[in-house]
């Protein structure tokens, strides 16, 4: 299908239709294992989870989505073999099962980048007490927990204020970072609790290590420490890993609505602007999960603090669900984001997604007609690989058009995008010229579409931080039936 559309661009059937689509953007999911929301369903073989989740990645590559946030940790308990957290019990843990290993190979045998993410502060809920008949009583605190664990209504969170807090992150970055693959870390929750949830009890916290600031200010330092220090660790370990973190879709208070309630920087002490003006974040996935006047002009005081970092801000496609929104508020934002050169959107959650909730991927798949390369990290390195070489374009016995090519440096870790024209000079920036991004192998295969048409084929290299090389030499390859 791929093919064919390219071949209707090519010979003007359809040239205009898709011409304001951006050859390079993020298109991102929120991927829920927690309670098995999203992945995997419960009670199932490890055969049968892992089907699953490719089942969800094929559909995500087939939309031409490249990220996934992947939740690697939940309330306390982990998606992958750590000697710090426990398993969690949502997944199957026979064969030594392994599911951020397992998500990050099959993302990547997709060409689709995995971002761990993982939920900072919150831990479980509180164990509960049952009556004599057998009702539920309120959660009361267990005795057993450490004392930088704080109770909540219901909840016990990690406090932020204590140096012990932030070291146990650090060393959960730090494990997944040096044990794994992953193209990034992505935190959630790295926030104080609302005070609609109950007073923080960090007062004994704050007297010892408040030094003379106001609560305020230093409750969003707590923050920005830990922020700080997890940035230094990733990229102490491998630099070309992304920090991003999905904060409250609205970052502080703005005229359009000066009584808001509810701020990422007011409400929560997360000062997110900070982090990406003092360099300590890649991305930024503000959880923009409202309508009108509470999302536009939020998203433009995002783009307006991102000193050049990414804003990628979050759609909250679920609220089609919950709040009975129309489909076109999605699409709406969908199309202000592209109007107005913002570098792409995530979606909560991909269960919405693959539903189909409202014809909301029928929206996405008219949205992204063609595959989109990942803006570069420039910040953190500008240098491009050189470009392939030895370019083959050749069909096999079985009918499949090759193509094939060298890197003059083969010890890099690069990922390859490979372009289609019907002339000579290929533009990288033309999204109809993009047959396949993100792949990792220094080949591709397709079904060869047979015709009196020739095309030409060419391939370019992209770095861990995304640089991308100019294009190789193309190949000029003669569809006809009489070519082989």
């Amino acid at each position: 299908m791929r093919f064919i559309y390219l071949l209707f661009t090519f010979f003007s059937l359809s040239i205009g239709a898709f011409s304001q689509v951006p050859a390079t953007e993020v298109r991102a999911v929120w991927l829920t294992t927690n309670w098995g929301l999203d992945w995997p369903a419960q009670g199932t073989s490890v055969t049968a989870q892992k089907e699953e989740l490719e089942r969800i990645l094929d559909v995500l590559k087939r939309e031409n989505f490249n990220t996934v946030l992947f939740q690697t940790r939940a309330q306390g308990s982990v998606f992958y073999e750590s000697q710090i957290e426990p398993k969690s019990s949502y997944f199957n843990h026979a064969d030594n099962f392994d599911p951020l290993a397992f998500a990050i190979d099959e993302c990547h045998k997709r060409g689709l980048e995995c971002h761990a993410w993982i939920i900072t502060y919150p831990m479980e809920k509180a164990q509960m007490m049952y009556t004599g008949r057998g009702k539920r009583r309120e959660g009361v605190p267990v005795k057993n927990k450490p004392d930088y664990y704080k109770f909540v209504n219901g909840t016990w969170y990690l406090d932020p204020g204590r140096p012990e807090t932030t070291d146990l992150i650090a060393s959960i970055v730090s494990e997944i970072v040096s044990n794994y693959d992953v193209d990034g870390v992505h935190f959630d929750y790295i926030r104080y609790p609302s005070s609609n949830t109950g007073k923080f009890p960090d007062e004994d916290t704050f007297k010892k290590y408040g030094n003379g600031e106001k609560l305020s200010d230093w409750r969003r330092n707590n923050i920005n420490r830990l922020v700080t220090q997890v940035y230094d660790t990733v990229k102490s370990i491998k630099k070309w890993v992304q920090v991003s973190s999905s904060p409250l879709g609205r970052y502080r208070v703005l005229p359009v609505s000066p009584n808001d309630g509810w701020t990422a920087y007011e409400t929560v002490f997360q000062d997110a602007g900070h982090w990406m003006q003092t360099g300590k974040h890649d991305l930024m996935f503000p959880m923009m999960y409202y309508r009108g006047q509470n999302f536009y002009p939020f998203l433009d005081d995002w783009v307006a603090n991102s000193n050049g970092r990414i804003i990628v801000p979050g759609l909250g496609v679920y609220q089609m669900d919950e709040l009975s929104w129309p489909l076109q508020d999605i699409t709406d934002q969908m199309k202000y984001i592209r109007e107005n050169n913002v570098k792409g959107e995530a979606y909560f959650r991909v269960g919405n997604l693959l539903n189909n909730l409202k014809g909301v991927m029928d929206s996405v798949r008219a949205y992204y007609p063609t595959p989109a390369k990942l803006p570069p990290l420039i910040w953190l390195d500008s240098i491009a690989p050189d470009s392939p070489l030895d370019l083959q374009v050749y069909k096999d016995n079985n009918g499949l058009l090759n193509i094939k090519w060298n890197m003059p440096d083969k010890n890099e870790d690069f990922t390859y995008t490979v372009y289609v024209s019907s002339t000579e000079n290929i533009d990288r920036d033309n999204s109809n010229s993009i047959l396949a991004t993100g792949l990792h192998a220094n080949s591709y295969s397709f079904s060869a579409i047979v015709g009196e048409f020739g095309l030409y084929y060419s391939v370019s290299a992209s770095d861990r931080y995304h640089n991308e090389s100019i294009v190789s030499f193309p190949a000029y390859f003669s569809h006809s039936a009489n070519e082989q």
